[in-house]
């Protein structure tokens, strides 16, 4: 059963998810026109491993959430293995990501590191549209 305040946090989850991307493009053709096309390029590669983190975060927590859900009155709830397998693969993920990149292209770490806050530049995003948007404009 979903509540309305349940389908607020999935539009603001879908807002953040859309928001990282285009934060991440924009910095990305920003990096490229005032830097250099490499740090563009890294700052891009950070913002979309910041978007698929956000992603396999999202799931993991969905997944621990119905798991919570569906066990509630059990005195000894069990969450999926799959669930903590896919929170510590996000990280060995962006590691080896950006390992892999900087070894093999020469692209620099800190613009790859720029890139991944992408994901916090669009929190706040969202978050400001959440306060300054009336409450009909929303859910678009």
């Amino acid at each position: 059963m979903e509540t309305e305040g349940a389908a607020q946090y999935e539009l603001t989850e879908r807002r953040i998810a859309r928001l990282t991307l285009i934060v991440g493009a924009l910095a990305s053709a920003g990096a490229c026109a005032v830097y250099s096309l490499r740090i563009g390029a890294g700052v891009l590669v950070g913002a979309v491993l910041a978007w698929i983190n956000f992603i396999w975060l999202e799931r993991a927590m969905d997944a621990v959430t119905r798991a919570s859900t569906a066990q509630a009155g059990s005195p000894a709830a069990r969450v999926p293995v799959t669930s903590y397998l896919g929170i510590i693969a996000r990280y060995a993920l962006i590691a080896g990501v950006v390992y892999v990149i900087f070894s093999r292209l020469r692209i620099p770490i800190l613009s790859m590191l720029v890139g991944l806050c992408a994901l916090g530049a669009a929190a706040i995003l969202s978050t400001v549209w959440e306060v300054v948007s009336p409450v009909s404009r929303r859910d678009r």
